[in-house]
């Protein structure tokens, strides 16, 4: 046999719920199509739970996976409660798969939608955001979740969309952010954008906040193109768009990184209509195209896709998507399956059929610059609850405080808002308060400084639950201002 044509390994976990039946027949209409694939079964999700592995992931099939570098994945139930990771973050991280691509089309009116021209792919960047997951309960009344964003993930992900666009023909990359409101976080990921889009001269780019691109993306979806966006934001629009253009169901993933890529349908493992044979298949099954094209055989993925669509445009429909007077037969999953590979060799009649080519999207990122850092100063976060919660108490005493071992006491926040000094009465305080320290002589200081000003604060009765310091980078503040400051 030709090594071109020798079967390729693939681990496969069939996940929980709806998952080992829409796995099971996506896994026989690929077989049927003749996909080269050697298929390594592993257990992940609640199996595995119940096992005591609170990863979802056992050690096994972390072998599996590092040996073979790509994943066919059922949807996953993650337990509710402390001690359990999400397994889908887990391998994301775990495995770099900064890259979610989920391409959305609509297929009217064979599938039901209000835009027939809907064809756009988000671009999802997979490993950051407040999906790092670093929470804390800092006070008896307050909670935090750190958004981490970072210049290198950002730009990886910013010039993936771009190289997908070029590949494949796309005209515009739209990206989005909250950057009027987060300024740094945002800001940057904005920033990096605008810098790479510079290098695509012939793919237009553009910007939008990510309140308003949401609603254009739900009432005008084909004004877009390609969207790149940060984590969270990239995981709600992912389901809007699928909804849209006609139903959840329909939505395949890829999530890609350098050495490993991970398929899967983006809904969730739906247990209330597990085992009832009513589950739609096609998320799995065009996660699984895109894995075929990903491996080499797009030979593959372009037949097995012409039947999925002809298998639409024939009226054979899952209940998801069955409506009386337009679809022809109302089937269950394994039906739904068996009508695919009734249609293998055929493409649509109406719909246009597909055509893939596998393309090289690796990213290069470039060196980043060498920036000086100083450090002008610090907030020192505290649980306080005394004086009536009155700022105008805190302020003046911590102050002194500072001044004693040559700091400043700039400001004093509570959720973000400035409330010493001339705050107003109006302000609602809960007992965390961030506390702005500079140098009382404005110069640059060092971490030792920061450490007596630390021993006063704690030595005048204060608790201090959390430090930041505030570094200026090549002269330019890399932290935020204070609302009102």
């Amino acid at each position: 046999m030709d090594a071109s044509q020798s079967p390729i390994p693939v681990v496969v976990a069939e996940g929980d719920g709806i998952g080992p039946e829409i796995t099971r027949a996506t896994l026989r209409i690929l077989d049927a199509a003749g996909a080269r694939i050697d298929w390594k079964p592993v257990v992940l999700g609640q199996v595995a739970y119940e096992r005591g592995v609170a990863t979802g992931v056992p050690d096994d099939a972390w072998n599996l996976l590092r040996r073979h570098r790509v994943l066919l994945k059922g949807p996953i139930t993650t337990p509710q409660g402390g001690g359990y990771k999400s397994v889908n973050v887990t391998l994301r991280k775990s495995l770099g798969l900064f890259a979610n691509v989920r391409e959305t089309k609509s297929y009217g009116p064979y599938v039901p939608t209000h835009h027939d021209n809907m064809n756009l792919v988000i671009v999802r960047e997979n490993e950051e955001d407040l999906y790092a997951g670093i929470e804390h309960r800092q006070t008896r009344e307050v909670t935090q979740s750190l958004k981490l964003i970072t210049r290198p993930g950002s730009e990886r992900i910013v010039r993936f969309a771009f190289a997908y666009a070029r590949a494949y023909g796309r005209r515009k990359v739209t990206c989005m952010t909250k950057d009027n409101i987060m300024k740094v976080t945002d800001g940057l990921f904005h920033r990096t954008f605008d810098a790479v889009a510079a290098e695509y001269p012939d793919i237009e780019a553009e910007h939008l906040i990510i309140d308003i691109g949401a609603a254009r993306l739900a009432d005008t979806p084909d004004r877009f193109d390609v969207v790149v966006t940060l984590n969270l934001y990239g995981d709600i629009l992912s389901d809007i768009v699928s909804q849209i253009a006609g139903s959840v169901g329909l939505g395949g993933s890829a999530n890609v990184g350098d050495r490993v890529a991970m398929f899967e349908a983006v809904h969730g493992s739906a247990p209330d209509i597990a085992g009832q044979d009513l589950a739609n298949p096609s998320g799995m099954l065009l996660a699984a195209v895109q894995m075929l094209v990903h491996v080499g055989q797009a030979d593959v993925a372009q037949r097995v896709a012409n039947a999925w669509l002809r298998t639409l445009e024939d009226g054979v429909h899952t209940g998801d998507l069955y409506r009386a007077g337009s679809s022809i037969e109302r089937v269950g999953t394994q039906a739904f399956a068996d009508a695919v590979i009734e249609r293998l060799g055929d493409d649509p009649l109406h719909l246009p059929p597909v055509h893939y080519r596998k393309v090289d999207l690796q990213v290069d990122l470039p060196e980043p610059p060498v920036e000086r850092k100083d450090l002008r100063g610090v907030d020192v976060f505290l649980d306080w609850r005394e004086g009536g919660r009155d700022p105008e108490v805190l302020g003046p005493a911590l102050a002194a405080t500072a001044k004693a071992v040559g700091w400043h006491l700039k400001m004093i926040t509570n959720r973000g808002v400035k409330v010493w000094p001339e705050g107003f009465a109006e302000t609602f305080c809960t007992d965390h308060w961030r506390c702005r320290f500079h140098p009382a002589d404005g110069a640059v200081t060092d971490f030792d400084a920061v450490l007596r000003l630390l021993a006063a604060v704690h030595g005048a009765g204060y608790e201090v639950i959390k430090t930041e310091q505030l570094f200026d980078f090549d002269g330019l503040p890399g932290y935020s201002l204070g609302q009102g400051e």
